[in-house]
């Protein structure tokens, strides 16, 4: 609570200084709200009893007050509902959208989009910019509330101090609400799998793509039959959770309203008995109305509150998520102009959080300047996570990677990877303008059409601009009112991105053919090769290619064989096959089938 207190804070110093006007004017407004309610009270009191009493002026003196007192409330809820708008539209749209999105973009790693808890509170906290800072006036507009409670109760201790033992049992409802919204957002955490499950599983139903093999498969009943029952488990527990919540907000009102009705009782006997007057008796009636009708929206700011709370917890963790992967070393050192000795890997060990496999286990190699590294191995045997600790996705839980003997730590982490150039298995599909898409590879040179174009061709994907409409300003994407690409040409337009940099140390192309037919693939691995021996000339530049296909691979410099995270030989293509292991089996074995075909 104390930290989301000294975040309420950090927000209304920022809504401040943004809009003065409005915050101050908010305030006010409130302000007013709690006075004027009460004294349309106290105004009616005294009209009544001017009433009783044959004093005309106080009791059109105690009308007219009332009236203003009403009108001035009236506006004043209006009023305060326009400037809160206004001052989350302009901070959450802003500053706290900003921040999200900055947060998360700038992180150096990929664990927050790869882990289902992380990726849970990430999807969460990625639309609540306006919850979050609607929940700070929600709480300013609770204080308000709970001030005018207690006016209101005072009130009536001047009618008689045993209605002020009210207030605690004012007090029951809103306990209550906080104990049953603290049950509600519980169940909701609890079934946030399932029903992000059940979300993915209408989505593949209700897409393209995935319709078409669904649909031959045969699975529509079987899918929509799991799609249901993940929505029934996380309805039946939130089911349940709302259900137990009811009864506790059901209990606390019903103390509230018994102890109420047992005051209001008290009121009439002692007016009936000559102990008070008939403007108390109007102040009491005036007052249970209003009191009623504050209490209910006292609790639904409560609840607002409390509901805004749930979205700060997820906001909190990123920014404090954020704040330990900036305190992390992201490196000082500037990343060498060209390579001279190459990047080497010293007993590096990795295992994904939240598994007890590990991905790669004491892999030391050195994968010489200039040099084409081909990594090869089966399945899950480490290939993307070593390419992925290349490009500081991931750091080694233990040994170290060195580039020309820097520890690759100490690189400064977005200079090291203005060097480099990737082409990865699972690519972007950007929906933009093609060239632009393509530009993204090399933000500085986006907009130069020379340099588009010669990433193009090095990818072999001029026959791809050929087809579209509009060439290289066609609009990707059929869902934004653009062309949609093949697999095929979506690859050929990530391997069009990746040749952008030309300049790079660090020159990847992990599967970069998968969605290839032979021809086109022998077709790219030539290019590319041609491309490693270009940079490898120009900066010493080490490509490592990741593909599981062998026949491409012979003609690198040096081939890596994992093996269930370890390495298990290294050598040239001659050098293996004349070893007769691994990679001469897997070669082999592959050979075999494409013969046989």
């Amino acid at each position: 609570m104390k930290r989301v207190v000294s975040l309420w804070a950090e927000l209304f110093a920022l809504s401040w200084r943004r809009t003065p006007g409005v915050v101050a004017g908010n305030l006010a407004v409130l302000s007013l709200g709690v006075v004027a309610t009460s004294g349309t009270a106290v105004a009616l009191a005294r009209a009544v009893d001017g009433m009783a009493g044959g004093n005309r002026t106080a009791a059109v003196v105690g009308a007219a007050a009332a009236a203003v007192c009403y009108a001035v409330s009236h506006m004043s809820g209006l009023m305060s509902g326009t400037l809160r708008v206004v001052a989350v539209e302009r901070v959450g749209f802003t500053d706290v959208n900003s921040e999200i999105y900055r947060d998360i973009g700038t992180l150096q790693g990929l664990e927050h989009l790869e882990r289902t808890d992380f990726l849970d509170r990430v999807t969460t906290v990625s639309r609540s910019a306006w919850g979050i800072t609607n929940s700070l006036w929600g709480a300013i507009g609770m204080l308000a509330d709970t001030l005018q409670l207690v006016v209101l109760l005072c009130l009536l201790g001047t009618v008689s101090p045993w209605l002020l033992l009210l207030l605690p049992a004012a007090c029951l409802p809103l306990l209550a609400n906080y104990r049953a919204q603290r049950l509600v957002t519980a169940a909701e955490t609890e079934t946030a799998e399932d029903f992000r499950l059940q979300r993915h599983l209408f989505e593949l139903a209700t897409d393209a793509g995935a319709g078409k093999e669904i649909r031959v498969a045969g699975a529509t009943a079987a899918l929509a039959e799991r799609q249901s029952a993940a929505w029934d488990r996380a309805m039946r527990a939130r089911y349940w959770a709302r259900l137990r919540a009811s009864a506790v907000k059901a209990a606390g009102w019903a103390v509230f309203t018994t102890g109420f009705g047992g005051g209001l009782g008290l009121v009439v006997w002692q007016a009936a008995h000559g102990q008070g007057s008939s403007g108390d008796v109007v102040l009491t009636i005036t007052v249970a109305a209003t009191l009623r009708q504050a209490v209910q929206q006292t609790l639904a700011r409560a609840g607002e509150t409390l509901d805004g709370m749930r979205l700060v917890e997820p906001f909190l963790w990123l920014r404090a998520y954020a704040a330990r992967d900036r305190a992390r070393t992201r490196g000082t050192e500037t990343a060498p102009g060209s390579l001279r000795e190459g990047i080497r890997l010293e007993q590096v060990t990795y295992t994904y959080p939240g598994t007890d496999r590990t991905a790669l286990d004491a892999v030391s190699c050195t994968l010489p300047a200039g040099a084409v590294v081909a990594v090869v191995g089966e399945y899950g045997s480490g290939k993307t996570t070593l390419v992925k600790l290349l490009a500081k996705f991931y750091r080694p839980d233990s040994g170290r990677i060195t580039v020309d003997g820097y520890d690759l730590a100490t690189l400064d982490t977005d200079a090291w990877r203005a060097r480099i150039s990737a082409a990865f298995q699972d690519f972007g599909r950007f929906r933009t303008v093609f060239a632009e898409t393509v530009g993204l590879g090399d933000l500085p040179h986006k907009d130069e059409p020379s340099r588009i174009a010669e990433a193009v061709a090095a990818a072999d994907a001029e026959s791809v601009v050929g087809s579209l409409p509009e060439g290289l300003d066609t609009r990707l994407g059929r869902e934004l009112g653009g062309v949609d690409l093949s697999e095929g040409q979506w690859q050929k337009t990530a391997l069009a991105r990746a040749a952008m940099r030309q300049s790079p140390l660090l020159f990847v192309l992990d599967e970069p053919t998968a969605s290839l037919d032979a021809p086109s693939e022998e077709e790219i691995f030539q290019r590319y090769m041609d491309r490693a021996r270009s940079l490898a000339a120009r900066t010493g530049a080490v490509t490592v290619i990741v593909s599981h296909r062998f026949s491409t691979l012979s003609g690198a410099d040096l081939i890596l064989v994992l093996d269930r995270g370890r390495l298990a030989e290294q050598g040239t293509h001659e050098e293996l096959l004349a070893l007769g292991g691994r990679y001469a089996d897997l070669y082999g074995i592959q050979a075999t089938a494409y013969t046989a075909s």
